[in-house]
C-alpha cells in the first residue's frame, strides 16, 4: 500500500481527524507527514478519560486476563502455562521420558502453530509463538500439544474416544516427521487448507483492519490500544533509530536496505492472555517515503521462561535473545524476522507482523477433523525438533517413543496418562478460577 493512501495533512479546523492540531497549520517540517508524526500526541489529547494510563495498567490488565481465562476451559488451558509446568514438576504419575536436549517451544498449544511468512515472501506452517522457548525436553511439547487438542475436543463436545485417537495421531504424525519423506501424499486438514488459502490472499489492508481496525496509518486508542508514557514513546523511537531496528524494518526482500524509515505512531497493545501485564507496543513504521509503505511492528517484553531447561544447557542470559535463538532453531521463517533489544532496560523481542501470519480456528471440530489436525500439528512440531538432531539422535528418540505402548492404545502410555491427568487438573483449576472470578465480580 502506498504510504500516502488514506493520509491527511493538517489544513485547519475542518479536518476532523486532527482537531487539536490547528496550531500547527502552516508549520514546516522536513520529516514525513507531520500530523502522523504527532498522531499519538493528538490521540492522547483527545482520548477517552476512562482509558488506563501507564500507572493504572496493571490492575486493568489483570482484570482482563481473569475474564479471558474464565470464558472457557480451552481458553484457560491456553492462557495458563504456569499450571502446566507446576503439574509437570509435581506429577506422581508415569515418568515422562527424557528426550534429547534441543530447543523446544515450551508452550506448544494449537493456537501457537499456523501460517508464517518468511522475509523472502514464502508461506509455511510453523510454530508462531516462542515466549517460553528453552533448550529442554521435546516430550514436554508433545504433552502440551496433546493437552491443547484434548481441551479443544472437549470444547467441541467430542466423545472421549476421539481424544484417545487424537493421542495416537499425535504420536504417529510426530514420528512420521522424522522420516525422509514426511507426510508425503497426505492431504492437509480442512482447517489448515482454509488458513493457507486465506494467508496467501491477504494483504496490508486485511492486516490493518484486523489489528488496528482501519487502513489509515494511525493507531486508534480504545479497548485494544492504550496511550504510551512519554518515556516509552521515546524509547520506541530510539529503537528504530538504531542499525538493528533499520535492518528489521527493511528485512523484507521488497524493501531496499537504505530506505528511509520513520515511526509514525505507537501505542500500548492490550493483547494475548498469559502475557497481559507485560510491556507490549504496536508500532507503525513508514518505509521508503511517500511512495513507500507502512508496516506494523510488535514489541513484546521477554521474561524468564516457565519451561524447565535441560541440565547444563547453554542459552542466552538475555531473555529477548533467548526467544530469538529459539525462533531461529524452531521456526526459521519467524526467526529471520525477529530482533532482540531493550526498551527502558527491559529485554524485548521485536517482529514485523505480516498479513500471512495467522492462527488456526480449532472451534467446532468434527471427530475426523480433530484427529487429522492433531496429526498435522504434531508433524509441524516434529519437523521443528528433528532438524536439530543428527541421525543417531533421531533414531534413539524414536526408539524411546515406541516403548511403553499398551495393547489397546497405539500411543505411549506416559503421553496418555499425562494428558488425562492434566485435563482433570486443569478442569478443577478452571472451575475454581471461575468461582473466584464470579465472587470478585459480584463484590466489585
Amino acid at each position: 500500500m502506498p504510504l500516502r493512501a488514506g493520509w491527511r495533512t493538517v489544513r485547519g479546523r475542518e479536518d476532523a481527524r486532527v482537531p487539536r492540531l490547528e496550531g500547527l497549520r502552516g508549520a514546516r517540517s522536513s520529516r514525513l507527514f507531520l500530523p502522523l508524526k504527532c498522531g499519538i500526541v493528538a490521540a492522547m489529547a483527545t482520548q477517552d478519560a476512562t482509558l488506563p494510563g501507564p500507572a493504572e495498567r496493571a490492575a486493568a490488565l489483570k482484570a482482563r486476563r481473569q475474564l479471558k481465562m474464565a470464558r472457557s476451559a480451552h481458553a484457560y488451558v491456553r492462557g495458563n502455562t504456569k499450571n502446566f509446568y507446576e503439574w509437570l514438576e509435581g506429577s506422581t504419575g508415569e515418568t515422562v521420558p527424557a528426550g534429547p536436549a534441543i530447543w523446544i517451544c515450551g508452550d506448544c498449544h494449537a493456537g501457537n502453530i499456523g501460517p508464517i511468512a518468511s522475509a523472502k515472501g514464502t508461506v509455511s506452517i510453523q510454530i508462531r509463538d516462542l515466549d517460553q522457548t528453552v533448550i529442554g525436553n521435546p516430550a514436554h511439547d508433545l504433552i502440551r500439544l496433546g493437552l491443547s487438542m484434548a481441551s479443544a475436543a472437549r470444547g467441541s463436545d467430542l466423545p472421549g474416544v476421539t481424544t484417545a485417537r487424537m493421542m495416537e495421531q499425535i504420536v504417529e504424525g510426530y514420528e512420521q516427521s522424522f522420516g525422509a519423506v514426511a507426510d508425503a501424499g497426505e492431504e492437509s486438514p480442512t482447517v489448515v487448507q482454509r488458513a493457507m488459502k486465506a494467508a496467501l490472499k491477504r494483504g496490508w489492508k486485511d492486516l490493518a483492519r484486523e489489528r488496528i481496525e482501519d487502513t489509515k496509518p494511525t493507531i486508534p486508542l480504545g479497548k485494544t490500544f492504550w496511550p504510551l508514557a512519554a518515556e516509552e514513546r521515546e524509547a520506541v523511537d530510539a529503537l528504530f533509530a538504531t542499525d538493528a531496528g533499520r535492518r528489521l524494518v527493511t528485512a523484507l526482500k521488497s524493501r531496499p536496505d537504505d530506505a528511509d524509515i520513520e515511526v509514525v505512531d505507537a501505542a500500548y497493545w492490550v493483547k494475548g492472555c498469559s502475557s497481559l501485564g507485560l510491556l507490549r507496543c504496536a508500532v507503525l513504521v513508514a518505509v521508503g517515503g511517500k511512495k513507500g509503505e507502512v508496516c506494523l511492528i510488535d514489541i513484546k517484553e521477554a521474561v524468564p521462561a516457565l519451561a524447565p531447561r535441560a541440565a547444563a544447557a547453554e542459552m542466552p542470559a538475555d531473555h529477548g535473545e533467548r526467544v530469538v535463538a529459539g525462533a531461529w532453531h524452531l521456526s526459521p521463517a519467524l526467526g529471520d524476522r525477529m530482533l532482540a533489544a531493550k526498551v527502558l532496560d527491559r529485554p524485548v523481542f521485536v517482529r514485523e507482523l505480516l498479513p500471512q501470519d495467522l492462527k488456526f480456528d480449532v472451534a467446532d471440530l468434527t471427530c475426523e477433523e480433530a484427529m487429522r489436525l492433531a496429526r498435522f500439528l504434531a508433524t509441524v512440531v516434529g519437523k521443528a525438533h528433528a532438524r536439530q538432531m543428527d541421525e543417531p539422535t533421531r533414531q534413539s528418540w524414536q526408539e524411546v517413543l515406541s516403548q511403553r505402548r499398551s495393547k489397546t492404545l497405539d500411543a505411549p502410555s506416559w503421553l496418555w496418562a499425562s494428558v488425562v491427568d492434566l485435563l482433570a487438573t486443569h478442569e478443577k483449576a478452571y472451575l475454581e478460577h471461575c468461582r473466584r472470578y464470579a465472587t470478585e465480580s459480584a463484590g466489585a
